[in-house]
């Protein structure tokens, strides 16, 4: 069962965890990070540091294709889980790669373009968009990307993640878990994330089953757009809530509850189906 990562995470922050609970059930898992970040390389033309939504969809379907060329893998039941970033490409992988035979997304990205509007105030969308326009020329121009931080302590302030939350758990589970982590990511990443709009293939998930891990409470990842775009799902689904908000699933006991969800409804769809 191959895997998945969020966002700019590591794997080391939090989800090599999920990876333990699978496993002691009997899942073979593959963890890895996405191209550009961490351990993986770039691809070539992309910088690193640069989350492109559409080259780790792929990346991910690259590592479907390992898992399933290794002997201690049924190449006929692989599952998927994500989260965050990673949860929204988890449902885009699955509605188009039918090598995938459960899927879990937890505290997941469903619309790009009103997740933006929410968090970045609608008198800097002009500015952003000139920004983004100049960037582009620049690159074609042979400058380096622009880099900007994943969280700044000012939520005002310029980053990806422009959330107190976010701002708390970066600099606390980088510092534990991954002091490698970087707090930077290209200025196109912002670009990338308002266009990419994951829930609309949602529809397109079923016959797959499908569970959603989500935090109503979620202001990162809104849980309200998560919640709706649930309901646009075909059978078989279901959907586990969570307390608190999006970086509750990670610890404590929200892991708790996501990780048991996810891994009961492998074991269901890929352990205990003939």
């Amino acid at each position: 069962m191959p895997p998945a990562r969020t966002g700019p995470l590591r794997k080391e922050m939090w989800l090599d965890q999920y990876a333990e609970v699978f496993q002691a059930a009997g899942l073979s898992c593959v963890v890895y990070d996405h191209p550009g970040f961490g351990a993986s390389d770039a691809v070539s033309g992309t910088p690193r540091q640069e989350i492109d939504p559409w080259i780790q969809v792929r990346f991910i379907r690259h590592a479907i294709t390992y898992a399933q060329g290794r002997d201690d893998v049924d190449a006929e039941r692989i599952g998927l889980w994500g989260s965050s970033y990673a949860g929204a490409h988890a449902y885009i992988t699955a509605a188009i790669d039918r090598r995938i035979k459960a899927i879990v997304g937890q505290v997941p990205l469903s619309s790009g373009s009103v997740s933006f509007r929410q968090l970045v105030r609608i008198d800097n969308w002009a500015a952003i968009d000139d920004m983004f326009a100049q960037e582009r020329q620049a690159i074609m121009s042979g400058a380096e990307p622009t880099l900007i931080p994943v969280v700044d302590e000012d939520p005002t302030a310029m980053s990806a993640l422009p959330t107190p939350d976010s701002y708390q758990w970066f600099e606390t589970t980088s510092a534990e878990r991954a002091p490698s982590w970087r707090n930077e990511v290209t200025l196109l990443t912002l670009e990338n994330f308002r266009g990419y709009e994951p829930g609309k293939w949602i529809p397109l998930i079923a016959p797959t089953p499908l569970l959603m891990v989500v935090a109503p409470n979620d202001r990162l990842a809104a849980g309200e757009l998560a919640c709706a775009a649930y309901e646009t799902a075909a059978h078989p689904k279901k959907i586990q809530l969570l307390k608190g908000g999006h970086f509750d699933a990670y610890t404590d006991s929200g892991f708790e509850v996501s990780s048991t969800a996810a891994r009961d409804w492998f074991v269901e769809h890929l352990l205990t189906k003939n």
